[in-house]
């Protein structure tokens, strides 16, 4: 067959892809690897020149606000001055300052994850989250912004894991016959848990011939936590790990078919699961050892020209559970200071960011955070990705992370070593499950 011939030339090519790659831009800490690099900007303090807002940014994201910057300077005079840190020193920055009480700049942009850590030192954006501004902005989005009924952060781009799928492979008609011999039906994008497992099982095959299994129907992401907080979703979980009075709700059943279908998968994935992390399950991808890839959606015009994939990448929404599609919203949100003297100033620069949002689209990550601003680009080809991360955006199940300030540590601490033991031969999940809960539950309290 035509096509396996190329799988197996594929082989020869690169082993390796460099990180830098992708840039990637997930919400979590744990996740978001926008390109970093050293700070930038001036400390001048925000009692300075009245026509000047200083916007302290993650290196990575400059870039999403660059244009909205100049288009707002051109407009009102105000002059946008970025001052860009790496993602830890931008939060080491932002809780030292804002605990001061006195900062060096009236505008930052924040991760989701950041917001109930920092909600009593940013203005209320009240005014701002009128009807119509909800109206189009993808509900979990609206929800995370909302604490203790202040919003506290406009959505400035956001993001989330659909399914990325090798065209070549579904669409070769060699394929389409054997699968449906298989498992008695066409063979498709998978849009549930039982299809996508069988399309991974499907291509889990020996192409050389030796013995030896060389492409894989999926990735098991081990040494990250957000995909799997997306199958928990899919299984069900209206509060994802904490519930409305911060009890831990791991040990439930819908935590345990989420466990179970998630690390059941690593049967039709390559080793060494436990340690794949999002720039590894890129790589397994490109080198051709992977027939699918849960990933994040900006990712998909940015496959390697010298990559397997290239050319023959699909995007489809994030598969769906019991209680349907969910993905995990990556957003990041632009909060004034309240201790910037510009109040006036700062809200208007938020408002004309979110009315000229869709200008982010045309950027080196190229995304946004308004519905319609997606919309707008979703028939151009190389926003395919749009319509399918629009689609699970919108899904009813797909919800925020819970807000508390000791998310990440909950992360580092208690999920992602949960996940990587639920890898292991014999584990038993429900004892994991019911572990990571009282872990969690100490932790908040």
């Amino acid at each position: 067959m035509m096509l396996r011939n190329n799988l197996r030339n594929s082989r020869k090519r690169s082993a390796v892809y460099a990180k830098s790659t992708v840039g990637l831009a997930v919400a979590t800490a744990s996740v978001l690897a926008l390109s970093a690099c050293g700070a930038g900007g001036s400390d001048t303090a925000t009692s300075g020149d009245s026509d000047e807002l200083t916007v302290m940014v993650e290196a990575g994201g400059h870039a999403e606000l660059q244009p909205i910057a100049d288009l707002y300077e051109k407009e009102s005079g105000t002059k946008i001055t970025f001052v860009e840190l790496p993602y830890d020193g931008l939060y080491n920055r932002l809780n030292s300052e804002f605990s001061a009480g006195s900062v060096s700049f009236d505008i930052a942009a924040l991760d989701s994850i950041w917001l109930p850590a920092f909600k009593d030192a940013v203005t209320p954006l009240n005014e701002l989250f009128t009807d119509e501004v909800k109206s189009d902005l993808f509900p979990a989005l609206v929800q995370e912004a909302q604490l203790d009924g202040n919003y506290v952060g406009m959505p400035a781009w956001t993001n989330s894991e659909i399914l990325f799928y090798r065209t070549d492979l579904f669409g070769d008609p060699d394929e389409q016959l054997a699968f449906k011999a298989q498992f008695g039906y066409d063979l498709i994008p998978p849009t549930t848990w039982q299809q996508y497992a069988d399309v991974a099982e499907f291509f889990t095959r020996d192409i050389d011939g030796d013995g030896q299994t060389d492409l894989y129907g999926t990735d098991v992401k081990g040494a990250v936590e957000t995909e799997w907080l997306a199958t928990l979703s899919q299984a069900g979980e209206k509060d994802m790990v904490i519930d409305e009075d911060g009890v831990s709700t791991l040990g439930d059943k819908a935590s345990l078919d989420a466990l179970n279908f998630y690390s059941g998968l690593q049967e039709f994935a390559p080793p060494g699961a436990a340690q794949v992390d999002w720039a590894g399950a890129q790589n397994l991808f490109y080198q051709g050892q992977t027939a699918m890839m849960r990933f994040w959606g900006h990712a998909f015009p940015q496959t390697p020209e010298d990559s397997v994939a290239f050319g023959n990448v699909g995007a489809a929404p994030m598969i769906g559970g019991s209680a349907g599609i969910a993905g995990v919203p990556g957003p990041w949100y632009l909060s004034l200071a309240k201790a910037s003297e510009k109040q006036e100033q700062g809200l208007d620069f938020l408002q004309f960011a979110y009315d000229h949002n869709d200008l982010s689209i045309q950027t080196s990550l190229g995304l946004a955070a308004r519905i319609s601003a997606f919309e707008k680009y979703q028939d151009d080809p190389k926003y395919a990705a749009f319509k399918p991360l629009v689609e699970t955006l919108s899904a009813s199940a797909t919800i925020p992370r819970p807000a508390t300030p000791k998310w990440q540590q909950i992360v580092d601490s208690v999920l992602v070593p949960m996940i990587q033991k639920s890898l292991e031969p014999g584990a038993d999940n429900q004892q994991l499950l019911d572990d990571a809960k009282k872990q969690v539950d100490a932790i908040t309290k």
